[in-house]
């Protein structure tokens, strides 16, 4: 024991004086000094810790970090060899670190090299020189920041120990808990970890159990878990709900007497049936000069959150609100945003308006943006709406009428006139019984209902964009909050034009931006109801870029907008507040410009959380639909490919729109190869193409709830040995050995083609991305390989 005590502290020294090592190179003048010299400065004062110093300064050189210039002394070789960055742990252990270098690819770290560095910390490493035929490699010396996370997963309670078997990607171990911190946790429980500590020599972290969200498998475990998983909170601090319980719902004389009296303008609401939060009204009044007043009345959510107090730090840690598919997380307290500041109906609310004068044909006259007090007086959904402006009849026809049509003139000029790129959108609906299980699922289109509202939020956006950022020639705008949405990816358009051409198809990829996005939209028309309408459709969206809120405008491409923001939805976006507070600032004479360092920081953070929102959106999504789809095994189902990736393809299915893998191991009748650039996969022998787009029929194999992710074999009339590989009787158990059949079916289909002369067909297929991180639907994940089994591929490995 104390010989192993002494080795541990040997190796802990090392460490120690190789950073010291390092930060004395990085901090001094690119001279060289000799071993007696480093010794001194990083304090290496016995004979020991000086033949370390000289074993350390001969490894980094070794390793390309310094350059021995003549005996015994060394310099640094190249000062960019130390950088910071974020670590990226990945399950599969193909961890690397991200340091913003200009081909945006990170760069591998090691498993011995990453001090147990967690995902998202922030580090410095030293990076290696490329040996002769090798991609670089880093070491993390520091990790400067760690980043607040937990992990969630299932608890197996041993005797004298506990283990959470994790569902993150970002771990390629289980973590070790102690009895006395399981916080009542059992076998079987779901629950949330955190990591205490991972010692230096030990291949597994210690942690305690932070919260039991409930049995495994249970709806409202697993809910919670999707939130806990990506960051997201999934229950309301008890001091925010006070804080919100204080707050005077009452609207005072003096209130009232500040702001612009429409309680007496016929004013409404269009939302989803379903919708708690109304944030967002129209009103409607007739001027005497024939043209109209329209009025876009947010909720006036900033005058009951003030800036940093209790409620808008929680609103800002969260930054929105999350719509999962069977629940609403909230970013405001629920008196707040479902209660005070909610525009419901026959209700006196506080608002911050934008009041239009348009013309019939809705050209704006002018514009004023003010707080206001407004009654709504009818509460319509959607499907209401509707159908008023398909019969011309029911409550507000005649308001309803006349705000469509200026809609629809606003919707035109917008895509014929100013460029706007039309994608058509669809939402995934579940119908979900008591026990939050699924039980139907289908598509939402938009309809024109919808477009109203859309065309209104986008006109008011816009306008208070401009509001403040389109100022005289020679004047500098002050710092404000802007939705922008870059030019597309060269590469990618380029790309998309490229295989558009194949069909016959013209897309402009230079010049004028809203040229392009034309270019785009007839495309979009052109291919309308034909075979290679999924595939041009799909990659025209993912030519797009992301958008996000920066202080920087660089406009919106997609609507074609050069002043965009997102001002109509504070109940549910900080970005929104953000806007309406610094709307006030700047109303007020001699005000000042916000630092705009200060707004970068904060339209990141947003942004951030944004995505992240999204990303647990997506993951209760596919929860669902594997839910679903279980039930529903052994089915066979028409689809179309969806995705193309290196381990397999996606489809998504027609009738129910849910997204399975089939992977490419299953594909046994060739050798497939990724072909990345076409976005297909291609059969070795017999040059079978699988494109993204292409119309497949496919089984449902398995269901796998804790990965999210459905597994489909495919079925093919054209190829035998696709079709007698699968039973298509109904399939009633999720483990009832369908694989077992296809494996024994493909076994049988290579010993007929051996004894035929064809040889062997089968080959082993390994995807480098780990068991179950397959989820992630359109990636390519680093080091991704396959292997052939014949003579000519044994062996050998290819990096895509």
């Amino acid at each position: 024991m104390a010989r192993k005590d002494k080795l541990k502290s040997l190796k802990i020294e090392r460490r120690e004086f190789h950073d010291a090592v390092i930060n004395f190179y990085n901090t001094s003048e690119n001279t060289p000094f000799n071993y007696k010299q480093v010794s001194s400065a990083v304090g290496a004062a016995t004979p020991k810790q000086r033949a370390l110093i000289v074993d350390i300064l001969e490894q980094l050189a070794v390793d390309g970090f310094l350059v021995e210039v003549d005996a015994g002394r060394f310099k640094a070789a190249n000062r960019s060899m130390v950088a910071e960055g974020r670590f990226i742990r990945r399950s599969n252990g193909k961890n690397s670190v991200d340091i913003g270098s200009e081909d945006g690819n990170p760069i591998m770290v090691a498993e011995r090299n990453s001090m147990h560095a967690l995902n998202g910390d922030k580090v410095m490493v030293h990076i290696s020189a490329a040996r002769h035929g090798m991609e670089p490699e880093a070491e993390v010396i520091k990790i400067l920041e760690r980043k607040e996370q937990v992990f969630v997963g299932t608890l197996h309670v041993q005797k004298y120990y506990a283990v959470l078997v994790s569902d993150t990607k970002f771990l390629a171990t289980d973590i070790f808990i102690p009895l006395d911190r399981l916080k009542g946790g059992k076998t079987g429980d779901k629950v949330v970890v955190r990591i205490v500590d991972w010692p230096e020599d030990a291949n597994t972290p210690i942690g305690e159990v932070e919260d039991v969200l409930g049995n495994a498998g249970e709806n409202n475990a697993e809910i919670h878990a999707i939130l806990a998983e990506f960051g997201l909170p999934y229950k309301y601090p008890e001091n925010v709900e006070r804080a919100a319980g204080r707050i005077s719902d009452g609207i005072t004389p003096e209130e009232v007497e500040r702001r612009r009296d429409l309680r007496g303008v016929t004013t409404f609401t269009i939302d989803p049936r379903d919708a708690k939060d109304f944030d967002d009204a129209l009103s409607i009044e007739k001027l005497p000069n024939g043209n109209w007043e329209v009025g876009v009345h947010i909720a006036d959510v900033t005058h009951y959150v003030k800036p940093d107090t209790v409620i808008d730090r929680e609103a800002y840690s969260r930054a929105t609100s999350v719509y999962l598919v069977d629940r609403t997380i909230p970013m405001l307290p629920e008196r707040l945003c479902n209660n005070i500041c909610s525009l419901r109906p026959d209700e006196d609310k506080l608002t911050h308006s934008v009041m239009f004068e348009l013309t019939p044909d809705a050209v704006i006259k002018g514009y004023e943006i003010c707080h206001t007090v407004t009654r709504s007086v009818r509460r319509f959904a959607y499907e209401e709406a509707q159908e008023v402006i398909e019969t011309g009849k029911g409550d507000l026809a005649q308001e309803i009428l006349t705000l469509h049509g200026m809609a629809q003139e606003l919707r035109r000029r917008r895509f014929d006139d100013g460029g706007s790129v039309a994608f058509n959108r669809s939402e995934k609906k579940f119908e979900i019984d008591e026990q939050g299980h699924p039980v139907a699922v289908h598509e939402h289109e938009q309809k024109e209902a919808n477009q109203l509202i859309e065309e209104f939020m986008l006109l008011a956006n816009m306008k208070v964009a401009e509001h403040i950022g389109k100022v005289a020639k020679g004047k500098t705008a002050k710092a404000f909050v802007y939705r922008i949405h870059d030019v597309p990816n060269s590469d990618k358009l380029s790309n998309f034009a490229d295989i558009a051409a194949h069909f016959g198809y013209k897309v402009k990829v230079t010049g004028d931006p809203r040229e392009i996005n034309k270019s785009i939209n007839r495309l979009l028309d052109q291919v309308a109801g034909k075979p290679e309408e999924q595939l041009l459709s799909i990659l025209a969206i993912r030519s797009m870029a992301k958008a996000v809120y920066s202080s920087t405008n660089v406009g919106h491409y997609g609507l074609a907008f050069d002043y965009y923001t997102h001002f109509t939805s504070p109940i549910r976006r900080y970005p929104d507040m953000m806007v309406h507070r610094l709307l006030d600032r700047y109303a007020k004479k001699g005000s000042r410009s916000v630092d705009v360092a200060d707004l970068e920081d904060q339209c990141k953070h947003v942004s951030a959380q944004e995505q992240l929102a999204t990303q647990a959106e997506r993951a209760s999504i596919k929860y669902k639909e594997v839910e679903y789809m279980g039930d529903r095994l052994g089915g066979v189902f028409e689809g179309y490919i969806s995705g193309v990736t290196e381990w397999g393809i996606y489809v998504e299915i027609d009738e129910t729109h849910c997204e399975g893998l089939v992977g490419i191991r299953s594909l046994d009748d060739d050798f497939y190869e990724f072909d990345e650039k076409n976005y297909l996969i291609r059969g070795r022998r017999r040059n079978r193409v699988y494109q993204l787009g292409d119309p497949v029929t496919v089984q449902i194999a398995r269901a796998d709830l804790i990965k999210k992710q459905l597994d489909f074999v495919m079925i093919d009339d054209r190829h035998p040995a696709f079709t007698h590989r699968i039973d298509k009787q109904p399939i009633t158990e999720q483990n009832s050995g369908i694989m077992a059949r296809i494996a024994k079916q493909a076994d049988a289909a290579d010993r007929k083609s051996k004894k035929n002369g064809r040889g062997n067909t089968s080959r082993n297929y390994h995807d480098g991305a780990g068991k179950g991180s397959r989820s992630r639907k359109h990636g390519n994940p680093a080091g991704a390989t396959r292997r052939g089994s014949s003579s000519k591929n044994k062996g050998k490995r290819r990096r895509r």
